[in-house]
């Protein structure tokens, strides 16, 4: 018998939203049901911390059977308190850093109890003192990405034509182009990311994306899958997710 995995999107400091997320998981498929976060816990939405909190405890300390995979948002949080970089090179853009409204590092570091009108010369110290070091060491030990049964569980994608076990951070956290802009023939497990933003879930046949904009205040999707059979789950239950035509 194949069960469930359910695998949620991108949350980006929606608690509420995750909450809903995590209530309707349970009704359909129990207490004990698998749960796969694609990453980017935090940033853009008011509650990172919190959201944060309840994924590394329900992993860590409740033994959930959950698993959470890393997102560039959550390596921009862990990388800026660690080292003070504030402007990833994947970023290509001189003024887009972390701190950027576009982004959402102040936003981020508000939730855990940063001042909005703390100068941005004070920021580091600020959040190296209030950010736990349980949210960095969680965060640090994120795989980059999860294979289980037919499926394989990643935040942006894969390079294509790259095995699995040469595939790098820098790719797997932040890759678009080449990835998202042609088809992928013979992959052994449908792909299932995030990252990139799309109205409503999007099956292509090799990889579906659940990346719905929760960031952005839109609807945060679940999606369920039984072997290579795919579902998002709603308000009302399960809706079918086919392959575009």
């Amino acid at each position: 018998m194949t069960h469930p995995i359910y695998a949620i999107g991108d949350i980006h400091g929606q608690i509420d939203m995750l909450e809903a997320a995590l209530a309707r998981i349970e009704a359909d498929g129990g207490p004990d049901a698998r749960v796969v976060f694609l990453g980017d816990l935090c940033d853009r939405g008011p509650d990172s911390r919190a959201v944060i909190e309840r994924v590394r405890a329900g992993i860590e300390d409740q033994g959930r059977n959950w698993a959470c995979v890393l997102g560039n948002h959550d390596l921009m949080l862990r990388t800026y308190v660690e080292t003070g970089e504030n402007g990833p090179a994947r970023l290509h853009a001189k003024d887009l850093t972390w701190m950027h409204a576009r982004l959402g590092g102040r936003v981020t570091l508000g939730s855990y109890g940063v001042a909005d009108e703390t100068p941005d010369a004070d920021l580091l110290a600020a959040a190296r003192a209030v950010v736990p070091a349980a949210h960095l060491r969680f965060i640090a030990e994120r795989p980059l990405y999860l294979a289980e049964g037919a499926c394989l569980f990643v935040h942006a994608g894969i390079r294509p034509g790259v095995a699995l076990a040469d595939q790098v951070e820098d790719d797997l956290v932040w890759i678009r182009e080449g990835w998202l802009d042609a088809p992928v023939q013979g992959l052994p497990w449908l792909v299932v990311h995030g990252h990139t933003v799309v109205d409503t879930a999007e099956h292509h046949g090799y990889r579906v994306n659940l990346d719905t904009g929760a960031g952005y205040g839109k609807p945060l999707t679940v999606g369920v899958f039984e072997g290579r059979e795919a579902w998002t789950l709603t308000a009302k239950g399960r809706a079918r997710l086919l392959p575009a035509p």
